[in-house]
């Protein structure tokens, strides 16, 4: 039988969240056809033994060296079988019918092209990480100056976290998160996948972006729940971000036109800087050295991932430093 859904999960030195993950999965009755496909980036911490003794019914790869997220996710999609694809983060637990609902509502909602859901806290807190707007002029201004900061939340000095909504409404929403994305399969192919030059953070994002400028309205809805602990897979706080500026510095790169590109990553270097400099304040306490860390990495991060030509959705550019299992 073809499946509804095919589950694509992508693992990295977290196998007590995959075994987590796949339970929440299984343990409960489905109301539509799943097949689950695995790709191990070389845990070599005995996630693939765990999978294949625990749970024999997923389909697992297991490979020799870490190729990333998008390049675990694009390998597995080309396998799948199902009407929709569904990206899910390892570090998640699936609540009960949240898979069936999503597949209801993109079935009912086929404008929209990519779906997401809401996303909790292990306390049960909403997170947002679910969905964000996407980067802007004015947005990178509110981060250059910190006004994104100072007003966290805020819809109008904060607007890439969706002010104060707590994802508990249908709601169109610039990037859907790849930890929850539901897609159908046709779709998927039309956008030809990830683009492998986003290692790791930001290929979500430039997936939503080429999604919107074919046409399509990506989508929350909260019937579709997962607890989410975010980043397990990331090496340390610095490296982390040091990822996440390199991908949206690579976002910008991509998609905004020459003279507003070197603005945007102009703001984005006057962002960091100004955190590195306050570094030990009141607003910056919070992880001081990691933003220190960042701005002595700038020319790093600030390059972003290589976007020349020849490389497309579908296209892996040559190595790539480790990084995790997911966004």
């Amino acid at each position: 039988m073809t499946p509804d859904v095919s589950i694509l999960i992508v693992t990295y030195k977290c196998r007590d969240e995959a075994r987590d993950c796949l339970a929440s999965i299984y343990d409960q009755q489905q109301g539509v056809e799943i097949e689950t496909l695995l790709l191990d980036n070389n845990s070599e911490d005995g996630t693939v033994e765990m999978i294949r003794s625990e749970f024999p019914q997923v389909s697992v790869q297991a490979l020799e060296e870490n190729i990333g997220f998008a390049a675990g996710i694009n390998k597995l999609a080309e396998l799948a079988a199902g009407e929709f694809v569904l990206l899910l983060n390892p570090d998640t637990l699936v609540h009960p019918h949240s898979i069936e609902r999503l597949v209801e509502f993109a079935r009912a909602n086929p404008r929209h092209g990519l779906y997401g859901g809401r996303t909790l806290n292990p306390d049960g807190s909403p997170h947002p990480a679910s969905c964000w707007g996407k980067p802007t002029l004015w947005s990178l201004t509110c981060f250059a100056t910190m006004l994104s900061s100072t007003f966290k939340g805020s819809r109008l000095f904060d607007p890439e976290s969706l002010g104060h909504w707590q994802r508990d409404t249908v709601r169109e929403v610039d990037i859907v998160t790849g930890c929850l994305l539901l897609a159908p399969a046709t779709v998927w192919k039309e956008l030809g996948g990830f683009d492998l030059r986003f290692f790791m953070y930001g290929e979500d994002a430039d997936l939503a972006l080429r999604a919107a400028a074919l046409g399509y309205r990506p989508a929350i809805t909260p019937d579709a729940v997962i607890t989410h602990e975010i980043g397990v897979s990331s090496a340390t706080r610095l490296d982390k971000i040091v990822l996440l500026y390199r991908s949206k510095a690579a976002l910008v790169r991509k998609h905004w036109p020459a003279p507003k590109r070197q603005l945007g990553l102009g703001l984005l270097w006057a962002g960091i800087g100004l955190r590195a400099l306050l570094s030990g304040s009141v607003r910056t306490r919070d992880g001081s050295a990691t933003w220190r860390g960042v701005w002595k990495d700038r020319r790093n991060w600030l390059q972003g991932y290589p976007l020349s030509a020849g490389y497309a959705p579908g296209q892996a550019p040559p190595g790539q430093p480790g990084a995790a299992s997911g966004g």
